[in-house]
């Protein structure tokens, strides 16, 4: 399992333990997901280079003192996901290179008495905690004094010693996922001026009281606060603006995945000095369960005129009020992707006044329907310099647009245009209008240097004279299937060209041309990687006659047609073949076959109801129902006589009927006839009889030939019925009377038997 660089990949190969013969060339060990339990001392005592070790996901619960004794170089070790109920500081003794540790999903509740990591003076990330993790001890993190990354998952921490966190100088990066207040305030007093970025998830800001305890993070010196999965109401948000905007630090604010109870009516005024060094706010999946009910925000334009970086994604945002738009003086870069916005409330949004520095702005994934409306809306942006408006329904656009003067940059991808116009902007020098069905492209857009087209259904290259300053182009999956000379004599600043997955000939030679005329530097087709021409080298000379492409590669299109119109006939054929021979008789009458085979052979004899069931065509009712039934049903004693017309159960499924009264009948009488030969239903019941007779070596079965029956008026599928009357004397129906009380009385002798 391992290659060349001496990195050996033994991960999901169900090992029960470590493998021997590990030698010291191996670097890198990935044993993750298998069902390892226990790491000996001998394990990896020959690896003395390893520098990654990969033991997640495993089912180790316990581990040798000396198990890593032997791993001086080891700069990563994984040990995630795993059963270890208790952590002990000899594992880790000498692994003094030892830079990323990961211990989370185990089952230990502390981290012992002392330090687990007193000898790791080069670690930089560190993961620990697990849904049993409940306590933190001073000492526990004595010897760590830099940190980049330290996750601790903590959901059920209830006590944590003051003090344990100051050990560490610095913490680039803080995430942990706590419930409680109390311990999360503790946890944040000892970070105070060592974290940069504190992260907390799973956290509930539900009582104003509590809020007092986080009255220390005001004074942190962290330059970025991150919510996961947090809940907050309209009663704590107010608290918790206030804390916020008193850090001395705080550039940034992010919230994500986080619930919101309440509407923005503040219990209470915010009421905090605007910060001066908040600067990013970043809001993503927020649920607002009644978002329709949201205030206009009054109570915070106050505080937002210094913020130059705005998100707001996927949190149903279908207004922002003109008069926030209006303090957002400082905004640079607004996004608003996946959204509610519409045209008219964009056009609110977007008021006089309102992010007069704004030079970025997404918008992609709302309503927005009317592209003239669009532009005419943010036409008085006069720094907006990129637009993303991609993934909306604009549809037809008119011919003529007003727009942002300075704007360079504009996403028109996946919006139903079925025909670009003088709309577009002329002064733009990046143009993404993907995937919008597009049959051709001419516009005049001399500034233009990046064009994508992508997805279109473009059968030529577009002209170049347009766009005479163009250096990047894509023409992905569209239905070119060459380039002409003419194509390329005006495209002298081209570098870069991406035309795969389209329906080229099976010939690099007219990239030569390319290379040779138009100077282009780079250019990708779409054929498969081995054959792909990215550079002068790979279509000069005898590079160029030595790609043979399959007749697949070279026809794809073709040869997926003629597969489709073959398949088509085989299909045909057999559909035709099967209705001949009668294919779907023969598969309803297996189901049926199975059906039968799986109930007992016989049934209990307090289960018999019948002393006959009577099998016979519908044509041939009126003998059976006037003359036959009368006869027997009125015979001193009586038969039992079972007819599908009277006794078999409504909504059942006619074939379980057929079953259960076979089995149910001491007896089977089959009155045949013409009529009967030619009914599918008599055939299986003439069937399941059949199994009968065979399984229990009895005489089931009993023949009433009501007419002669021609052998050839016989359907070859009734062989059992010709096997039957063959091996098995049957009664023919006399028409004199005098021979008609015989026929009566050897019927009743047949049914006692």
């Amino acid at each position: 399992s391992c290659d060349g660089t001496q990195l050996c990949n033994c991960s999901s190969m169900g090992l029960d333990f470590i493998p021997p013969g590990l030698t010291g060339k191996i670097t890198m060990l990935n044993l993750s997901h298998n069902r390892i339990k226990h790491i000996r001392s001998q394990d990896l005592q020959q690896a003395v280079n390893l520098r990654v070790l990969l033991l997640q996901s495993n089912k180790i619960s316990s581990i040798d003192k000396d198990s890593f004794h032997s791993l001086g170089k080891l700069e990563l070790l994984d040990l995630s996901n795993n059963s270890l109920a208790h952590l002990d500081p000899a594992w880790f003794g000498h692994l003094f290179l030892l830079q990323h540790l990961d211990l989370q999903g185990n089952s230990y509740r502390d981290l012992g008495e002392s330090s687990l990591f007193a000898s790791l003076r080069n670690l930089s990330s560190l993961h620990l905690g697990n849904p049993r993790f409940s306590t933190v001890r001073q000492g526990n993190f004595e010897g760590i004094e830099l940190l980049d990354k330290l996750w601790i998952d903590g959901v059920n921490l209830s006590q944590y010693e003051t003090g344990s966190l100051k050990s560490i100088k610095k913490i680039n990066h803080m995430i942990i996922n706590v419930r409680s207040i109390n311990v999360f305030s503790e946890v944040v007093r000892d970070l105070l001026h060592s974290v940069v970025w504190l992260e907390v998830g799973e956290i509930a800001f539900r009582i104003p009281a509590e809020m007092q305890l986080l009255r220390v993070m005001s004074s942190s010196f962290a330059k970025k606060i991150s919510f996961k999965q947090a809940l907050l109401t309209d009663a704590t948000v107010p608290e918790i603006v206030s804390i916020l905007e008193d850090m001395p630090k705080l550039v940034e604010v992010e919230m994500i995945d986080c619930r919101l109870l309440g509407t923005g009516q503040w219990e209470i005024q915010i009421e905090a000095n605007q910060s001066q060094t908040l600067r990013v706010l970043t809001i993503e999946t927020l649920s607002i369960e009644e978002f329709y009910l949201f205030t206009d925000l009054q109570n915070v334009q106050g505080l937002v005129s210094l913020l130059t970086k705005v998100t707001v994604k996927n949190t149903k945002v279908f207004l922002v009020p003109c008069s926030l738009s209006q303090h957002l003086l400082s905004l640079e870069y607004l996004d608003l992707s996946a959204n509610l916005l519409g045209d008219q409330s964009l056009e609110h949004s977007a008021c006089r006044g309102g992010w007069p520095s704004l030079q970025t702005l997404y918008l992609s994934q709302n309503s927005l329907s009317d592209l003239e409306m669009t532009g005419k809306s943010l036409s008085h942006l006069r720094k907006l310099i990129l637009l993303d408006i991609s993934q909306n329904n604009f549809g037809e656009i008119p011919d003529v647009c007003e727009w942002p003067k300075n704007l360079k940059y504009l996403n028109l991808s996946s919006t139903q245009i079925p025909k670009l116009t003088t709309c577009i902007p002329p002064t733009l020098e990046v143009l993404d209008v993907s995937a919008n069905n597009l049959r051709e492209f001419g516009l005049q857009l001399p500034l233009l240097k990046e064009l994508y087209l992508a997805r279109n259904q473009l059968k030529t290259l577009p002209d170049a004279t347009p766009v005479p300053n163009l250096v990047a182009m894509s023409v992905r999956r569209n239905k070119l299937n060459s380039f002409s000379k003419e194509e390329f004599e005006s495209f002298k600043k081209m570098e870069l060209l991406d035309a795969r997955d389209n329906n080229f000939i099976c010939s690099c030679e007219f990239l030569s041309f390319i290379h040779h005329q138009a100077g282009i530097a780079q250019v990708l087709v779409g054929w498969p990687d081995k054959y792909v021409c990215d550079s002068p080298l790979a279509v000069r000379g005898a590079q160029v006659g030595g790609v043979h492409l399959s007749l697949m590669e070279c026809h794809r299109s073709l040869v997926v047609s003629l597969i489709c119109v073959l398949v088509f006939l085989v299909i045909l054929i057999l559909v035709v073949v099967g209705y001949k021979y009668h294919a779907v008789w023969y598969l309803r009458m297996t189901w049926a076959w199975l059906q039968a085979k799986r109930k007992p052979k016989r049934a209990p004899a307090k289960d018999i109801c019948y002393d006959a069931f009577v099998s016979y065509s519908e044509n041939d009712s009126d003998w059976v129902e006037n003359i036959m039934v009368r006869e027997l049903e009125q015979a001193c004693p009586p038969f039992r006589l079972c007819l599908h017309k009277r006794d078999f159960v409504p909504g059942k499924w006619i074939v379980d009927n057929i079953i259960d009264s076979i089995e149910k009948s001491h007896k089977t009488l089959f009155v045949l006839s013409e009529h009967f030969v030619q009914s599918e239903w008599c055939k299986y019941e003439l069937d399941f009889s059949h199994f009968r007779l065979f399984d229990e070596n009895n005489d089931a079965a009993i023949l009433v030939l009501l007419e002669p029956i021609q052998s050839k008026a016989i359907p070859k599928r009734f062989c059992k019925l010709r096997k039957i009357m063959n091996t098995k004397t049957y009664l023919e129906w006399p028409p004199g009377e005098e021979q008609q009380e015989m026929f009566w009385f050897n019927l009743k002798i047949a049914l006692k038997s």
